[in-house]
């Protein structure tokens, strides 16, 4: 009796320590990731990064070019082009789905386990979550960047006015402008350049970078006045005229949108308590000559 307990503790110690030494493998990453110039990676993918270097090369054979292209397109819209690749992204979505599914597991324990369709609704709706992350930051940045281009294109004209090229011009904003997402896209155009790429190259990456129907049309005019050795000056200032009209002109619909985005509140929560306090005097005299009984 003795031996078999002693037995069957070895074996138990064993089988604990084996699967410590894979665990410890599993979030041990086989593949290494230099890193030294690269931005840091969101939280998400901060906290489980060994893990998501570890699935990275698995799916990198799965996925298809072009879902990887697309992928890189949307983060690279997201300024995430430098904090992840796309199998990185994909690894964050594998591991968000693991871990909802996991909790939708553990809190159903006290009820005898979760269904196999509430395990799969919480997989699908974690990895959903990082695309659904994604796609806010990219809207958040895109009316950041509509919000400071004029104000950058007026200080870039007024130093192109003064005397200065559009390099000069553009690292001049780049010191003077305040801090924001198209102030760090001027001074990515500015090293791209600095690294021996010509500044058409560098307005191009920048317009198929952020993918902007504004700054397409600001680097085509650029481009164009460039070529035909045109003065920059006028070109840049109706540039900035017309990106301040069209943001005058979405704060305008923005307030036209207002009212009707009002209503469904009103139907909903305003309107039930007026009339209950309208009603309430009413049902009360009802109540008190007997009409309601």
């Amino acid at each position: 009796m003795h031996v078999l307990l002693v037995a069957s503790l070895v074996a138990g110690a064993l089988s604990v320590a084996a699967f410590a030494v894979w665990f410890g493998r599993l979030f041990q990453p086989t593949v290494t990731d230099d890193r030294r110039y690269k931005d840091p990676p969101p939280l998400l993918w901060r906290l489980t990064w060994p893990l998501v270097l570890t699935m990275g090369e698995p799916i990198a054979q799965i996925l298809t070019e072009r879902l990887r292209d697309r992928v890189r397109s949307r983060l690279r819209r997201a300024a995430l082009d430098y904090a992840l690749s796309a199998e990185q992204f994909v690894a964050g979505q594998v591991i968000a789905a693991s871990i909802c599914a996991a909790l939708a597991g553990l809190l159903s324990l006290p009820r005898g386990g979760a269904p196999l369709w509430l395990v799969i609704a919480a997989a699908l709706l974690g990895a959903g979550l990082p695309g659904t992350w994604l796609r806010d930051r990219i809207e958040t940045r895109r009316r950041t960047l509509l919000r400071e281009l004029p104000f950058y294109l007026d200080v870039i004209t007024l130093a192109v006015e003064s005397g200065l090229n559009l390099s000069s011009a553009l690292a001049h904003a780049v010191d003077k402008g305040p801090p924001g997402p198209l102030r760090i896209e001027f001074g990515r155009v500015l090293r791209d350049i600095r690294a021996g790429r010509s500044r058409s190259e560098a307005l191009h990456d920048l317009s198929a970078r952020l993918a902007l129907p504004a700054i397409s049309s600001l680097v085509a005019a650029l481009l164009v006045a460039e070529r035909q050795g045109g003065a920059l000056g006028p070109v840049l200032r109706a540039q900035a005229e017309q990106r301040r009209s069209e943001r005058f002109l979405r704060a305008e619909k923005l307030a036209m949108e207002a009212p009707v985005k009002m209503l469904l509140p009103l139907l909903v929560f305003i309107f039930p308590c007026t009339f209950a306090m309208l009603l309430f005097p009413v049902v009360v005299r009802f109540l008190e000559e007997g009409w309601l009984r």
